[in-house]
């Protein structure tokens, strides 16, 4: 049975269908806003066995089709996903996620197909909302439902789900999800914007978040489908014994400093319990317990024991709830990059390394709407060494393009406009040690190298990650938390900014949502963490370094008429190939006349633009040219200046001095330095090489002397 509901929001019409498509998949949603169309799927099916997690995977997808489009490149299919599509699954699954009861470990998967896409509407929070309605229709123990909203800030007035055009006049790209109670998870980018601006926005994409939710009840009843109650866990028989022994002792175990010493007597503590319960090795116990069984009961106790001590005000390490781990900086700690630094917060540490490119070096980036180019960009790496691990090399994964593009953004706002450092830049954040929010400490990391490699920032940003351990009656919020706090915890809430305000933002949450009141907390919290660490990471580098390294190449930007590109590139590319390998340089023009320069010196790279400069402006009285000397006469020397452009350098201005033959100065083919001193109205050209000796102070050493005529 085909079922529809719908409303306006946000000034268009929101729509939510099932009972027409993918009849057997175990919910299916189709979302419609305005003419942009998502499919969702939702598939549960039974866990694998040895399974001791929940696998849920959330898969996104954008076929060219949806846009009119054929893919780019020689295949004319899709291949593996975009980093918008991870990107967009990942946004998928961190809400639905925490809404699973404790225990549920069936497979479920959710797989969004967007099927037409219009000029305004992105098609990512459409993904979340209909894997919420896909979930709240299927036979699963979904805690919904929930939804999402984008928010923007234009003219200091939050816009409800902005188009494609008003996000790019905005200060702030928000997506907020939710359920009718609390919020869920937040990721959001801004131009430095105040804590107290950005809670105020999170509630207002809350507000919105209501109805949403509402729309998606609607289907529920008009289906009539009732709530899926999942199957009673039953009580794992080693949680008491285990208690009875260990708690107190595990308790000592987890209070050290230094993570390896933490894990280190856990595994003791664990292996001795396993002897104790499974006496000579033994798979069960008499009473047939389970040594999975156990390693779930142990887990579990791990849990308790962690949070019992943050709730006592204990950290793990000895801090208080407000205090950073120690800080350490370094910059210019690569010789023969162009930029890089070390960032130290603890035992979470980041080496960024900084490269300059050209225009050519810039990224292509094509999808659904239009392509673009990126001229910064932020990769991380998470190696298995950085946590003391051992595992294959397989290329980025989702994680680590989900982290590295948090940072990336987290950081372009600062990032200077083409027009004032025309460089393309790239920032390698490689993890060399982790122990908590690695993604904020790439962000300082690449603010530290960024300056070490004379890129000017607007300003340093910095960031950092607050927890939480909430229970019933009281919570507890934890500046720069450690791994085990992640773990145990129940949020993972990243934020960074500058002195003036935020520039990224992201919520993670395995609880069921969080209230207002935690949210402006966090956001607080955090602001008082991040003011510090700037203060540290400025102890290590005051400002942008006044010139790039030496090793970069040097970028020179113009602007000529669009008309005389082809003057400049000369018949089949002649002109500016021959440029390119007298001074060696590299020229990039584009179709508005901006010409690009690059060059591994500097002396190349002004020679270049010297040239460039000279061959397509207009001749003016009163500059100063590099000329090449055509053609040498009894009264002077005609010196062309630019490609097709002679003067005639008279024989009283090659110099201070008598001049007896033009010989004696210059001979064709000789480089002249001269200035021009007038055009007539035939547009002839007068130059003058004794004007340029004059402004330099030489005197008249290369001119004979002139003669006595007085006898």
């Amino acid at each position: 049975m085909k079922v529809t509901v719908e409303r306006e929001f946000a000034g268009r019409k929101i729509s939510l269908t099932t009972g027409e498509m993918a009849k057997q998949a175990a919910g299916a949603v189709l979302v419609q806003f305005g003419d942009t169309v998502v499919f969702v799927a939702a598939q549960d099916g039974p866990s694998r066995p040895g399974t001791d997690f929940f696998p849920l995977t959330c898969d996104y997808r954008e076929r060219s089709a949806a846009a009119g489009k054929f893919p780019g490149g020689f295949i004319k299919r899709e291949g593996r996903p975009t980093q918008k599509e991870i990107l967009t699954s990942r946004l998928t699954d961190r809400p639905i996620r925490p809404l699973f009861p404790e225990g549920y470990i069936d497979e479920v998967q959710v797989m969004s197909n967007v099927l037409s896409v219009d000029a305004e509407n992105d098609p990512d929070v459409l993904s979340i909302i209909g894997a919420s309605a896909a979930l709240s229709i299927a036979p699963v123990p979904f805690n919904g439902p929930i939804a999402a909203v984008r928010v923007g800030l234009i003219d200091e007035k939050f816009i409800l789900m902005p188009t494609r055009d008003q996000i790019k006049e905005s200060r702030l790209d928000l997506v907020v999800a939710g359920s009718k109670d609390s919020v869920l998870m937040i990721e959001g980018f801004a131009q430095q914007l105040p804590e107290e601006q950005m809670a105020d926005a999170i509630m207002f994409a809350h507000r919105a978040i209501v109805e949403l939710c509402s729309l998606q009840d609607e289907l529920k009843q008009k289906l009539g489908r009732p709530a899926f109650v999942a199957p009673a866990v039953v009580e794992n028989p080693f949680a008491a014994p285990l208690r009875e022994r260990a708690y107190s002792r595990l308790r000592d175990a987890k209070i050290a400093s230094v993570k390896a010493d933490r894990r280190g007597a856990t595994k003791e503590l664990k292996e001795e319990m396993v002897a104790a319960f499974f006496p000579d090795k033994a798979l069960t116990t008499p009473e047939g317990w389970t040594r999975e069984q156990f390693g779930a009961a142990f887990e579990h106790l791990q849990y308790r024991v962690v949070r019992d001590l943050i709730l006592e005000d204990k950290r793990l390490d000895g801090r208080t709830s407000q205090d950073l781990r120690a800080v350490s900086c370094e910059v210019g700690v690569l010789p023969g990059v162009h930029g890089s630094a070390l960032f130290t917060r603890g035992e979470t540490q980041s080496l960024a390394t900084i490269t300059l490119g050209t225009v050519r070096d810039s990224q292509r980036v094509e999808g659904l709407f239009d392509e673009i180019q990126k001229r910064f960009m932020l990769d991380y790496n998470f190696p298995s060494y950085s946590v003391g691990e051992c595992r294959p090399i397989r290329g980025p994964g989702r994680r680590e393009i989900g982290h590295g593009a948090l940072a990336e953004r987290s950081v372009f706002s600062v990032i200077p406009t083409e027009e004032k450092f025309p460089y393309t830049i790239r920032v390698i954040s490689d993890i060399m040690e982790s122990n908590g929010s690695s993604s904020m400490a790439s962000v300082c990391s690449a603010t530290l190298g960024l300056m070490d490699a004379g890129v000017p920032i607007t300003q340093p940003v910095a960031g950092i990650s607050i927890g939480l351990v909430k229970e019933p009656n009281r919570y507890m919020l934890l500046t720069d938390i450690m791994g085990d706090e992640d773990h145990f915890g129940d949020m993972d809430f990243k934020v960074a900014g500058t002195q003036k305000g935020v520039t990224g933002i992201q919520l993670d949450l395995k609880i069921d949502g969080i209230n207002e009141e935690i949210i402006r907390a966090t956001l607080e919290q955090a602001r008082k963490a991040r003011i510090d660490l700037l203060k540290t990471m400025l102890t290590a580098i005051r400002r942008p370094r006044s010139e790039i390294s030496t090793n970069a190449p040097r970028l020179l930007r113009t602007k000529i008429d669009p008309a005389k590109i082809g003057l400049l590139i000369g018949p089949g590319g002649k002109t500016i190939r021959a440029i390119q390998e007298e001074t060696g340089a590299t020229i990039d023009i584009a179709d508005d006349g901006t010409v690009m320069i690059a060059c591994s010196k500097s002396e190349g790279a002004e020679d270049a633009l010297a040239r460039v400069e000279a061959m397509t402006e207009e001749i003016k009285v009163g500059r100063v040219y590099n000329g090449t000397v055509s053609s040498v006469k009894d009264f002077g020397a005609f010196i062309e200046i630019a490609p097709g452009k002679d003067g005639l350098c008279h024989i009283s201005e090659l110099s201070n001095g008598y001049v007896k033959s033009v010989d004696e100065i210059c001979k064709v083919g000789d480089k002249l330095q001269v200035k021009v001193i007038a055009i007539d109205d035939q547009n002839r050209v007068k130059l003058s090489r004794k004007a340029v000796l004059a402004e330099q102070g030489e005197g008249q050493g290369d001119a004979a002397p002139k003669p006595d005529t007085d006898e």
